[in-house]
């Protein structure tokens, strides 16, 4: 395939004011060309008003420009290429609704690559398939339309790839993985004074924070005193984790975590600038003996980009599209360093320190057993349980603990066969509303505003192991409302409501519940009488079925056109990882600490048990990012 020239900035520290300003303005020009930039030409000469489809003399193509789309990620990207007789001249992605830290460097890079090498055997972008597919896939067809031969372009271009050079790099601390963690503990390394170097497989910094639901625990925090909850503690935080968790939690992790969270959160408002939805308040979770926990302005792609920011104006170096493939060990086991590689040069990292922030292990199979296996997955698709993997090695010889649970959540739709996306934050609001839980059978079987795990025990019962969630049409206006959240457009839910229910995902409706219930075969009867039940309770202030709160009971299930959404078992979250103290290092199969070797983030096991309450995973991420790099700067004075 031909190979487009590597997405990486870096700084160095000791870089002068003005030797920065230039290095942040070079950073942005060849990383933050975002999706505004997608709007541009990429070209090998300055665009001349080609004439609309001339006819050439003789050549490879009908030169003009034409246009074409396919289906992203998000929806269809819009492609404009233009072609003189004999030559592609530019490619511009001209509308797409993909998400942005996810698919910026595909929308970039890819049509960059077409016209640099005349070629559609161009690579797809790692973590960003889809939106890489529907650049390539709207390519061909524009090429088709000029007349040009695609198979032969599919083909065109292939380079024997070059040797690559072997370059050196010595550094206080290597960070390995981009995501939550990784980018915490980069940013507060730095600021304590240490040096580090970055290492990102993909081609964007962000992980699965990028792509969540866009909330944290913020227990203990000033930002939770302001919210209006005071009385809140380190121990009731415990007792609820530990609960949640079946009690397999590790006590001293989860009390780590508990005792820290508070002033983590309010370092990433204050020094980070990660701004909360304090408009939108605390939540209101049955996992929680207290609210504690927040939204992010902008949900968590918004998180990922200040954090992005954030690092670039940190001072560290950041090598992207550069996997991380050994630890590097001394005669006495300690850790000093890795070895990474991107498509042109073999770095060898050395360090006083290395953390493994590589996040968790979802996307690999080889690590999961059955029962995760065989649930949809939607999480982020660089969680391969890389640092897990290396530092398992035998030179190494990490422990791990819980590596057979996952957290899998009741409130996800099937987008394509296998793959999952969230509606959890449109499910809070509709909760708040109308909106109730039924079976197949129209039977409401479950308190809506129970825990996660409650309600993924009961769909676990169901026919087909599944839930429908029921809304009239005000709650569903809200609903569709918050899913942006978790990746899904306008235009998914519009292409899932023309499908009416005849395919996955089911965006079911009608005027009336006979209707309804016809298009997703259920008794009609059983649902009329399901929703008059609910108003009954709603009517009396008391639901005398499940034992919704008062609270949540204020609104009758009202008028039409009413809306059916399936609800099925999503998994992203791997609970299991490496064995670390309380300083996050990482320790042996022989309950050694390794020196050198630190971990954060959900690289680490142990702190959920074996499951993980809504806002946990962000919070953990960030709040062990922040802590190993001080005891890192510690360790090292």
């Amino acid at each position: 395939m031909f190979l487009y020239s590597q997405n990486r900035y870096a700084y160095n520290k000791k870089a002068n004011q003005e030797e920065r300003k230039a290095m942040k303005k070079n950073w942005t020009i060849k990383t933050g060309k975002a999706l505004a930039a997608c709007l541009l030409a990429f070209s090998l000469a300055a665009c001349s008003g080609t004439p609309k489809n001339e006819e050439p003399a003789a050549g490879q193509y009908k030169a003009g420009t034409y246009t074409a789309s396919a289906q992203g990620n998000n929806g269809p990207v819009e492609l404009e290429v233009t072609f003189t007789a004999d030559a592609i001249t530019s490619v511009v992605v001209k509308n797409q609704q993909e998400t942005e830290a996810i698919a910026s460097a595909p929308l970039t890079s890819i049509p960059q690559a077409i016209v640099d090498g005349q070629t559609l055997a161009v690579d797809v972008v790692s973590g960003a398939t889809h939106t890489s597919e529907a650049i390539l896939a709207a390519a061909e067809d524009c090429v088709a339309q000029a007349g040009g031969d695609v198979e032969a372009l599919k083909t065109a271009g292939n380079k024997t790839a070059a040797e690559k050079e072997a370059k050196t790099l010595d550094t206080d601390l290597v960070v390995v993985g981009g995501g939550a963690a990784g980018m915490a503990a980069t940013i507060r390394a730095e600021e304590l004074g240490l040096n580090v170097v970055l290492v990102e497989k993909m081609s964007f910094m962000g992980g699965a924070i990028s792509i969540s639901g866009g909330n944290q625990v913020v227990m203990g925090s000033d930002l939770q005193k302001q919210a209006g909850v005071s009385d809140d503690s380190v121990e009731s935080m415990v007792e609820d984790f530990m609960a949640n968790g079946a009690n397999l939690n590790v006590p001293e992790l989860i009390q780590l975590y508990a005792e820290n969270v508070g002033a983590t959160t309010d370092w990433l408002h204050d020094s980070a600038k990660l701004n909360f939805d304090l408009d939108g308040g605390l939540h209101k979770l049955a996992e929680y003996s207290h609210d504690r926990e927040l939204a992010y302005e902008g949900g968590g792609a918004s998180a990922a980009k200040v954090l992005r920011e954030d690092v670039e104006a940190s001072g560290a170096e950041v090598l992207l599209n550069t996997r991380a493939s050994e630890l590097i060990t001394d005669e006495t086991g300690a850790v000093v360093g890795v070895k990474a590689a991107d498509e042109k040069t073999e770095y060898t990292i050395n360090a006083k320190a290395v953390l493994l922030a590589t996040g968790g292990y979802g996307n690999n199979k080889d690590l999961l057993n059955e029962e995760m296996k065989s649930a949809l997955y939607y999480g982020p698709a660089s969680s391969t349980g890389d640092g897990i993997v290396m530092a398992t090695a035998e030179n190494v010889n990490a422990a791990t603990r819980l590596m057979e649970y996952g957290k899998r959540y009741p409130n996800g739709i099937e987008v394509s066969e296998g793959i999952a996306k969230s509606t959890i934050a449109g499910n809070i609001a509709a909760f708040s509303e109308s909106a109730i839980l039924i079976n197949k059978e129209g039977q409401r079987v479950v308190n809506e505003k129970a825990s996660n795990r409650t309600i993924l025990e009961t769909e676990l019962k169901q026919t087909d192991g599944l839930l429908y969630l029921l809304m009239d049409a005000a709650t569903f206006d809200i609903f569709k409302g918050k899913l942006a959240t978790g990746g899904i457009s306008e235009g998914d839910i519009n292409g899932w409501l023309d499908n009416n229910g005849k395919t996955t995902p089911v965006f079911a409706h009608a005027d009336s519940l006979a209707e309804l219930a016809g298009i997703v075969g259920m008794d009609a009867e059983t649902l009329e009488n399901t929703v008059k039940t609910y108003n009954t309770f709603v009517q009396n202030g008391k639901d005398e079925e499940f034992g919704r709160a008062a609270e949540y009971l204020t609104k009758e299930i009202g008028e039409g056109p009413y809306y059916l959404v399936e609800q099925k078992p999503r998994f992203a979250t791997t609970m299991g990882g490496l064995v670390v103290t309380t300083s996050l290092e990482v320790k042996n199969t022989s309950d050694t600490v390794i020196p050198g070797l630190y971990a954060a983030g959900e690289t680490v096991g142990g702190v959920m048990g074996d499951d993980s309450p809504s806002g946990a995973n962000n919070g953990w991420a960030l709040t062990s990012g922040k802590l190993a790099a001080e005891a890192i700067a510690e360790a090292l004075k």
